[in-house]
């Protein structure tokens, strides 16, 4: 590992804490030469499938694209960070747990959906608007209606 102050390559772990809910071990590290501190995070790599998008390319996976989506419909919302992180892990960990080479790219659509509607219904509302292509106002309209419809019950 890398110094990030002096670029020396050897350094000592002095602390290492395992993030169970992001499934992360954080570790902290001192550098033998110039004894500065520095964290360093450890993601295991987990093979996920191809997506298969709409016009039939071909894309990877990319959580980093999908919470970009996500934070951009939870924008100016009172939606935790670590809410948007949990939501991918789990879309990530479903993708992995299904053992497919490929999959299609709606099901990811469809994860990202059902976990907005969980967090936030104007996060969801503004996901759903493009990813479900509500062209108009009435079909936007239709599903505000339904989600007050659900809230009423």
């Amino acid at each position: 590992m890398k110094c990030p102050y002096c670029q020396a390559t050897d350094s000592s772990v002095v602390d290492t804490t395992k993030d169970v809910t992001h499934g992360v071990i954080r570790r902290r590290r001192e550098c033998d030469s110039c004894h500065q501190r520095f964290s360093t995070i450890e993601r295991t790599i987990m093979t996920t499938p191809l997506l298969i998008k709409r016009d039939g390319t071909r894309e990877e996976f990319d959580r980093e694209k999908l919470l970009a989506g996500l934070r951009t419909a939870c924008a100016k919302r009172p939606v935790p960070a670590a809410a948007l992180n949990n939501l991918v892990n789990e879309i990530e960990a479903e993708l992995q747990k299904r053992g497919r080479s490929e999959i299609n790219s709606r099901v990811v659509g469809d994860l990202a959906v059902k976990g907005l509607l969980k967090l936030d219904h104007i996060a969801y509302i503004r996901y759903a608007s493009v990813y479900l292509r509500m062209d108009d106002l009435h079909a936007i309209r239709d599903e505000i209606d339904h989600l007050l419809s659900e809230e009423e019950k």
